[in-house]
């Protein structure tokens, strides 16, 4: 049986049972045979179905934001920009669509048609988190439709209505039976359908411990996998940065959505010559925001997801606290209900590398800031990790924000900005961040099979 509990007070949101194998083998055979027709329409014909059905989940935004609230915790004053932001992302991969999937025309040769054409994959398994679980399901469901798969979506158990939304906007604008489907399932029937030979890729975001047994299901089946997974993104606040700038825009980056994000900023590193004052600037910053009832419009910071989750961020805490580091923020100052999902915000100083806090990922409303000497130390301390996701410098040199960025093993580099996803450019990790692209004319690649055509004329 699945269970979802509101995180912000414990109540049962829902149940629902678990698919049966006989359920399961409905949805993969349903979908198995609605695959030619999908694939035989036209791209223009796919994009009127996929657009009405991006247009019929925008037009529910109150009632999916309330929704999200319920299930995941996030304050009913941003889950609507999820809603937003799922039709931003939606509408602009299908606008990418055209370029993405057209024939490949190689130089001329008399005599000869050639072309490479992009045909489907056929069945996409898309296995989407709780963190951004309307995000990260548009990342890998619309390119597919688009392409001419079809999709089978599994979210979390703890989002489990946004796979339900998604499938019944599909139907609800007249999308062919079996195209988009959704379905609960537990890990062990997880890793079986991965391993089913009519699934021929799988899309999935989520733990680095998620995406290694997804990885292991799909063990020499020689089909695609695609791994977005966890981060331990770095900042670099040179000496010639806008110190208050940075400091508001770095304590979103760890504190939106309570730090629970991939690309939430973990680790801070501050030139020496402005570390006092960015850390005051960070800890004024941080003060504005309001933890509270996720529900309030006024309230900024709910709670984590889960206590499991708030003991293991605590635990970094604890652990730095303990091996010498100090805390910046005065937790009086957050009035939180009494559950202990609710983890006040901490910006920890004095903090080394060897701490739990730089070097494990821990999804959360908290930071270590460290100071540094020099360009060449920031960036080695900034790749000093085993993840690769994003990175940021924040400086008015342009110049030198390029040259850094080059040194930078990570996915994205970004200049004064953090926390943010761009649709047309590629969303990819290095190193223990994941395999594979999504989003941007990339982002169809792994959805897409080549087809050369090599056509000689009969005249």
């Amino acid at each position: 049986m699945l269970q979802c509990f509101n995180p912000a007070d414990g109540s049962l949101v829902l149940s629902r049972s678990m698919a049966t194998p006989a359920q399961i083998e409905s949805t993969l055979s349903t979908a198995q045979a609605s695959k030619a027709q999908w694939a035989s329409k036209t791209l223009e014909e796919r994009t009127l179905v996929v657009s009405a059905f991006v247009d019929q989940i925008a037009g529910q935004s109150g009632q999916l934001s309330a929704e999200l609230t319920e299930q995941m915790g996030r304050p009913i004053a941003h889950t609507p920009y999820e809603i937003k932001g799922f039709a931003k992302r939606a509408h602009a991969m299908i606008g990418l669509a055209p370029q993405a999937l057209a024939p490949v025309i190689p130089s001329e040769v008399a005599g000869i048609t050639r072309f490479i054409r992009r045909e489907p994959v056929g069945l996409v398994l898309v296995l989407c988190p709780w963190n951004y679980p309307w995000l990260c399901a548009v990342n890998a469901v619309v390119p597919a439709l688009l392409a001419g798969n079809v999709v089978v979506v599994k979210h979390s158990d703890q989002t489990p209505l946004v796979a339900e939304r998604l499938s019944e906007a599909f139907a609800a604008v007249g999308g062919p039976n079996g195209v988009l489907q959704h379905v609960h399932m537990t890990h062990e029937m997880t890793a079986k359908v991965v391993a089913d030979p009519r699934v021929n890729h799988v899309s999935f975001t989520g733990s680095v411990a998620g995406g290694a047994a997804v990885h292991r299901a799909a063990g020499g089946l020689f089909k695609g996998v695609g791994l977005e997974l966890g981060g331990k993104d770095p900042a670099y606040v040179r000496h010639d940065a806008d110190v208050a700038f940075a400091a508001d825009n770095l304590a979103e980056g760890f504190l939106f959505n309570a730090g629970q994000s991939c690309c939430a900023i973990e680790r801070i590193f501050v030139h020496d010559a402005v570390f006092d004052d960015f850390v005051s600037a960070m800890s004024a910053a941080v003060y504005r925001w309001k933890m509270g009832d996720p529900m309030d419009i006024a309230t900024t910071l709910g709670p984590v997801v889960r206590a499991s989750a708030a003991a293991h961020i605590r635990g970094h805490v604890t652990e730095a606290l303990n091996k010498g580091a100090r805390e910046c923020i005065d937790h009086s100052r957050f009035d939180a209900p009494d559950l202990e999902n609710f983890v006040r915000p901490s910006v920890l100083t004095h903090v080394t590398p060897d701490m739990k806090i730089m070097r494990e990922e821990t999804f959360g409303p908290v930071v270590g800031v460290m100071r540094v000497h020099s360009d060449v130390e920031a960036v080695r301390l900034m790749n000093d990790s085993e993840y690769g996701l994003t990175a940021s410098v924040w400086t008015k040199d342009d110049a030198c924000a390029m040259a850094l960025g080059t040194q930078l093993e990570t996915g994205t580099v970004f200049q004064n900005r953090c926390d943010f996803l761009d649709p047309e450019l590629a969303w990819v990790g290095v190193k223990n961040s994941g395999r594979g692209a999504s989003l941007s004319v990339v982002g169809f690649e792994s959805l897409t099979r080549p087809k050369s055509f090599h056509l000689r004329r009969s005249n």
